[in-house]
């Protein structure tokens, strides 16, 4: 790692686990790094009305209560990097989590990825990933410059990865499943360069050695079609724990949840888990920010080998 950052706490994962620990590690001066997909993905990125998190009196979007976690963390020190993660190697000394566009080095690592994630569910998604079907535009969107792709999802994650396919090709269709785009940001759509194809559902990916075609179903008349296709990229989300990058280098339960101890302590030194993603009976904001602060402390007990931990006061 010549040459390269070492941090005190990687956190990969930007909801409010994340940029809980996040506040609470940089506050404790430990040099810290948020790794984030995206500021639009997470379930509280879709929540729009949230008026039940202690000490905010008026109803705002979970946007704009991430904005808030966010600032505090960055204003405490906190880097936040917006980079998918693809791969970790937390049985190393420093520990290595592997980004689109770089190695980040940690003392500690906190896994704060949420549980958003989901199976393979349409027909031929699983057969032909890696084959012309893929999870991340910005990773691939050069492979198909001139082609026809499409963008299976009705997020605003979804809109903005048909703008970057759309600068590599003006072929892109964006296929909703719902009549309306969920996204609040719609000016991509003014590009000229995106088909809308709203309230349909993908019902098959059909190709033998790579994407050839999609099948479509529109939800109102049950009338079908299919699109010629090269590239298919999925994003629709499901409940099930985003763990996938963490390839079983820890311990996972028969449920996919990253199994911690109280202390947000998973079975590898030095690697901790917070939130959604971790094996918790609620899934509420106040308890991923709950976990976050008790994961961060857990890290800074760790790499100053305390044997207690800090107590933190204003």
């Amino acid at each position: 790692m010549e040459g390269q950052t070492l941090y005190d706490v990687v956190i990969v994962g930007g909801g409010p686990a994340g940029l809980s620990a996040a506040q609470y590690a940089a506050r404790l001066n430990l040099k810290t790094a948020v790794l984030d997909k995206s500021k639009t993905a997470g379930a509280l990125a879709f929540t729009s009305k949230i008026e039940n998190y202690p000490g905010i009196p008026e109803p705002m979007t979970g946007p704009q209560l991430l904005d808030i976690f966010r600032n505090q963390a960055i204003g405490f020190g906190a880097e936040y990097i917006e980079t998918q993660v693809v791969g970790v190697n937390i049985g190393t000394n420093p520990k290595e989590v592997y980004a689109m566009d770089n190695t980040y080095y940690g003392k500690t690592v906190i896994i704060a990825t949420g549980s958003m994630g989901r199976k393979p569910s349409i027909d031929g998604e699983k057969e032909l990933l890696g084959k012309g079907v893929s999870y991340c535009a910005i990773c691939d969107a050069a492979f198909y410059r001139d082609k026809n792709v499409c963008v299976i999802g009705d997020s605003e994650e979804a809109v903005k990865e048909a703008e970057v396919l759309s600068r590599f090709t003006d072929k892109v269709t964006l296929i909703a499943p719902t009549a309306k785009l969920k996204a609040s940001g719609h000016h991509i759509l003014d590009v000229g360069k995106i088909n809308v194809v709203a309230n349909h559902r993908v019902t098959k990916i059909n190709g033998t050695d790579s994407v050839e075609a999609v099948a479509l179903l529109d939800n109102e008349t049950k009338s079908e079609k299919v699109l010629p296709m090269d590239g298919v990229f999925v994003y629709l989300h499901g409940n099930r724990p985003v763990v996938d990058y963490l390839n079983f280098s820890v311990d996972i339960s028969d449920e996919e949840c990253v199994m911690t101890n109280r202390m947000m302590e998973t079975n590898v030194e030095g690697v901790f888990a917070a939130g959604d993603v971790s094996c918790t009976e609620v899934r509420q904001v106040v308890i991923a920010a709950a976990n976050g602060c008790v994961a961060a402390l857990s890290a800074e007990k760790y790499i100053n080998h305390r044997k207690k931990r800090k107590m933190v006061w204003g």
